[in-house]
């Protein structure tokens, strides 16, 4: 990759991280023609085009295409800078969730209610696509590595007791198996049996009832949610836990989910010794887009000698 195009695509990348799902168009068009030195960007999405500059000197062209289909143009002057490839390939994605957005605006406004749903679904199959990569990889996170820090703290608790050596390496041996079955689920997409079938409450009391240093409160848990949000509050409480135990050994925790006028609410706090919160963390930031893609929110309030609590609330 040429210099220049390297330099057009770490700018467009580095866009895209802030904007997330929602970019625009406008600033887009700015940033490539600005980062190529160029005299004028035209990004095309749909109907609409999108001019940054007056573009002076012939024009370069390329096809923006993403699933094998075009979705929009970009234009740069003048000819001289070169062919943008490669950043045409980093717009497939965002600028097919433009064109889709802009398209199912129009249709809602049109009241066409059948090609709106048309077009919702296949706006939801562009983004489930990185969704399901995300969610992966972040099941594997907070699920599987659940087993395994416990599975770390009962060796440890093992090496300063052999007496009951025979009696703890029985339960290692069913830590093991239950974190291989872990991952072997989350690896093929499947939920946890208690979750899918009896819900939040069921799953929670499962996974964390027989860890002694932990507390349930789920008694004003009495409905169900949407299967997504159960899965969502479900991770986000057991890495919660997960984040105690590696940093707050010892202390004591309390999970509490419950029915709240609103929506789902839920908490995970211990009394152990806190920390600053800092701006960005990717164990915090991963806590807070997983509740985000469900429409919830979180808080993490801590400081050093005063615990941590993480609450979060799901709306109906």
């Amino acid at each position: 990759m040429r210099a220049l195009e390297k330099r057009v695509v770490d700018a467009v990348s580095a866009y895209l991280a802030d904007a997330g799902w929602a970019p625009d168009p406008r600033a887009l068009a700015w940033v490539i023609g600005t980062a190529a030195e160029a005299t004028g960007c035209v990004l095309t999405v749909g109907p609409e085009q999108y001019v940054w500059g007056r573009g002076d000197g012939p024009w370069v062209r390329h096809e923006i295409r993403y699933a094998g289909q075009q979705q929009g143009v970009i234009a740069v002057a003048p000819e001289s800078i070169g062919p943008l490839s490669e950043v045409a390939a980093v717009l497939g994605l965002p600028v097919t969730v433009l064109r889709l957005t802009a398209e199912t605006d129009r249709l809602r406004r049109g009241g066409d209610v059948a090609a709106r749903q048309l077009v919702d679904d296949r706006w939801r199959a562009v983004v489930e696509m990185e969704h399901e990569r995300r969610r992966l990889e972040r099941d594997l996170h907070d699920g599987a590595q659940h087993h395994l820090v416990a599975l770390s703290m009962s060796l440890a608790l093992l090496e300063h007791s052999l007496d009951k050596a025979p009696e703890r390496l029985a339960g290692l041996l069913d830590r093991l198996d239950t974190t291989e079955r872990v991952l072997v689920d989350t690896a093929a997409g499947v939920l946890p049996i208690a979750l899918a079938s009896d819900g939040l409450a069921a799953a929670l009391t499962e996974e964390l009832a027989g860890h002694d240093d932990v507390t349930l409160d789920i008694g004003g848990l009495r409905r169900r949610y949407p299967p997504v949000v159960e899965s969502a509050v479900y991770f986000v409480c057991l890495e919660a836990v997960n984040n105690a135990h590696k940093h707050a050994a010892g202390a004591r925790i309390v999970v509490t989910a419950r029915d709240g006028s609103h929506g789902l609410e839920f908490s995970v706090t211990d009394n152990g010794p806190g920390f600053t919160v800092p701006a960005t963390s990717s164990g915090l930031n991963n806590l807070t887009t997983r509740v985000a893609a469900v429409g919830g929110s979180i808080r993490v309030r801590s400081a050093p000698g005063k615990g941590t609590s993480v609450t979060g609330h799901v709306p109906h």
